[in-house]
């Protein structure tokens, strides 16, 4: 990912967050306005995919005009990037009130994966596009990149980190299986979402986190 981009992934974050109520006409505020431009992004992806999403209709769900909506966004790449890095705080706001509710701290990424599993039109779409952005020349492929580079780093920070790692068998070896699991079980939830299966990531987080965290 560019700088420039890096940056803007930042700053959508903390304008949505700054937004407040969604105010219409000419009164609207430059940041509340890309902020709901944003959110109808969003929707649009989560209905048509990012292929087949248009400007023209994330323009018409945010109430702008098309012209409008390219004076804050040029491309469908830079509002798929602000998309995205709105979803990345979501999730990062979700994980956090699911851990203040006293969860036990081997269910909280199964919780997280139950409240994805309540959208699955979302969750299917989310996949189609980390999929496509493995490839390197994806206008996410940065972006997941990073985002994947955050959660080894918050995993390796000792939370996985055990007296019984050896060289079979190491932290970093624990947090490819975590991340593993997880995608894994969301295609599996796809596929037969009647099948129970997040007892499974609980049963592997008691077995392979350190001490303290269990």
């Amino acid at each position: 990912m560019k700088e420039g981009q890096a940056v803007t992934i930042a700053s959508e974050q903390e304008t949505i967050k700054k937004a407040g109520p969604r105010r219409r006409g000419p009164y609207a505020t430059t940041p509340a306005r890309r902020a709901e431009i944003v959110r109808a992004a969003a929707a649009s992806f989560a209905e048509h995919g990012y292929e087949r999403a248009s400007l023209r209709d994330i323009a018409a769900r945010a109430n702008v005009t098309h012209a409008a909506l390219l004076r804050h966004f040029a491309t469908k790449d830079d509002l798929l990037l602000a998309a995205l890095a709105q979803r990345d705080a979501d999730d990062s706001e979700l994980a956090r009130r699911i851990i203040q509710s006293k969860v036990p701290k081997d269910q909280v990424l199964s919780t997280v994966l139950q409240e994805e599993f309540a959208h699955p039109d979302h969750l299917r779409n989310w996949l189609a596009i980390t999929i496509a952005a493995t490839s390197p020349t994806h206008p996410a492929h940065g972006f997941f990149i990073q985002r994947r580079d955050r959660m080894r780093d918050h995993f390796t920070n000792k939370k996985l980190d055990t007296t019984e790692d050896g060289d079979e068998l190491t932290a970093d070896d624990k947090v490819t299986m975590v991340m593993a699991m997880v995608d894994g079980l969301r295609i599996q939830f796809l596929l037969d979402p009647d099948r129970k299966t997040l007892h499974v990531l609980e049963t592997l987080m008691r077995h392979i986190a350190s001490p303290e965290e269990n």
